[in-house]
This record gives C-alpha cells, sequence and structure tokens, in this order.
C-alpha cells in the first residue's frame, strides 16, 4: 500500500548564487537545516562570490513555466519563498503559476536593491510586483532600501518604519515584515505589520559578524519552512528570526572568500520531519 506521510515541502522560486551564499543556494540550505524538503523553480543565473555581482544571465519564462510546473504536478507545495524577479515578464510568470497552481504560504522577499546600494529593479517592474504578486503573498520581507523604494521616501527612524508597514498594507500586502537591519545603532529592530494586530516590534542585540551575505535569503526561506511546518505566521517570523540570529552568530569568526561571507547554515541541522 501507497504511503501517504510526506516531507514538509517548500519552493524557491530565486536566483542562484554561484558563491553559494544568497539566492537559491542559501535558500536549500536553510531548508535542509529546518527538516524541510526544498525544491526550486531558478529565475536567473548569476557570477557572484562575497565580493559582488559580475554578471546575470536571466532563466527563458518557459523553462521558468516549467520548472514550477514540473515539481508542483508531481511533488507538490506546502509553502513557497519568492526572491530574485529582476523583469516585468518573470513577474507575470511566477505570478501566473501562482494562480494556476493555487500555491500556497507565499513568502515574497522583495530583491531591489543589491548590496553596492545599485537598484536592481525599475519602475515597471516595481509596479507589476506590486500589482502582481503583493495580493498573492501571505508576507513580504523588505528591507529598509527596498521598503524606502516601494513607498517612495528614505525611513530614517521606526516611526518611518511603521508609517511604511502601514502604506505597504494599503498597496495590497496582506502582511509584512519590514528588517530594521540597515538602521544605525546596536539594537535591530523589525517590524511585522499584519492589521490584524497591533504592529510589533522585534528587538535584538546586533549580531557583530562581516559575515551577513544572504540574510534576506535566508531568513525568508526559513520563514516559508516554518510555514511549511504548520506553524502560525507570527510563531513562523520569530522562529526564523532566531534560526538567522544563530546562523550568523555561528558564522560569525569564519573566513570564506574576501568580502561579506555567508551564515553558517548547519549549525544545527534537524533530521527531515515527515507528515502523516
Amino acid at each position: 500500500m501507497k504511503s501517504s506521510a510526506q516531507y514538509p515541502r517548500v519552493l524557491s522560486i530565486a536566483g542562484s548564487d554561484s558563491g553559494g551564499g544568497a539566492g537559491i543556494q542559501a535558500d536549500l540550505k536553510t531548508i535542509a537545516a529546518l527538516g524541510c524538503y526544498g525544491m526550486t523553480a531558478i529565475t536567473a543565473l548569476t557570477a557572484q562570490n562575497t565580493l559582488g555581482v559580475r554578471s546575470i544571465h536571466s532563466v527563458p519564462q518557459q523553462i521558468l513555466a516549467d520548472q514550477i510546473d514540473a515539481v508542483v504536478e508531481d511533488i507538490g507545495v506546502d509553502a513557497v519563498k519568492i526572491g530574485m524577479l529582476h523583469s516585468a515578464d518573470t513577474v507575470r510568470t511566477v505570478a501566473a503559476a501562482i494562480e494556476r497552481h493555487r500555491l500556497p504560504r507565499i513568502v515574497l522577499d522583495p530583491v531591489m536593491v543589491a548590496t553596492s546600494g545599485a537598484v536592481l529593479m525599475d519602475q515597471e517592474v516595481i509596479a507589476v510586483l506590486v500589482r502582481e504578486l503583493f495580493p498573492k503573498a501571505m508576507l513580504i520581507t523588505p528591507n529598509l532600501d527596498e521598503a524606502a523604494l516601494l513607498v517612495g521616501r528614505p525611513l530614517a527612524d521606526e516611526a518611518a518604519m511603521e508609517a511604511a508597514g502601514w502604506q505597504l498594507l494599503e498597496m495590497g500586502a496582506c502582511a509584512v515584515l519590514l528588517k530594521g537591519g540597515h538602521m544605525p545603532g546596536d539594537i535591530v529592530g523589525d517590524l511585522l505589520v499584519t492589521g490584524v494586530v497591533p504592529p510589533q516590534w522585534l528587538r535584538q542585540p546586533r549580531i557583530a559578524t562581516p559575515n551577513t551575505h544572504g540574510t534576506g535569503c535566508t531568513l525568508s526561506s526559513a520563514i516559508a519552512a516554518y510555514l511549511a511546518l504548520g506553524l502560525p505566521l507570527p510563531v513562523a517570523v520569530d522562529q526564523a528570526r532566531a534560526y538567522v540570529r544563530w546562523a550568523l552568530a555561528a558564522g560569525a569568526s569564519v573566513r570564506t572568500g574576501a568580502g561579506s561571507g555567508p551564515l553558517n547554515h548547519a549549525f544545527a541541522p534537524l533530521p527531515m520531519r515527515v507528515k502523516a
């Protein structure tokens, strides 16, 4: 008799990082470390290392759609993490796949600004992203630079962050985790805004480390993994933030490359979970 047991399944729709610290590679490491089964639909290939990105090659839209269809139709999906979507056509392809398969528990990390400060999306792509994907995602996870680009003004303090969180809900987001790591100071404050309960500030002491490459990718894929495990959104966010902090601390003293190195995703890997 065929078993009904399954692994918790997480699909990452994102770009590939040849250096292994961010993107699809970071997502798969995170998903595996949290005991889930990871699958991928690659949106773009990048040539990069800890010092920066050398080149980007877009994946044809049909190949992207075929990747999503192939894994969903055979294996199934319990949660989705969406990362780098660098063109309006890519956004539309992903949005169509979400509708086609009714994909659940979507975490959207709107990768808009490179670590160097370079803007990766033009206004047309941003408009399509907001219109097509914000209403479909359970949570969006912009950092300060990305949120500033979305709302059209700099975010210099916590009051500005709260106002931006509410504005992002008005723009169609179902819930927002606004990451405050780029704000100066010894305390890092993230803000969870759902519109259901009052905004929740999540504050922790800053971890001193030069190795922060892929932190946002890791956080969003960890949230998706915990959602796939059945945790409610606020708990998934809390658990994912704890995982990222431990991964940052565990990798702080390790040198990988000459620039900003990766987190230690495998500091305490869990066995693969099985659900009935």
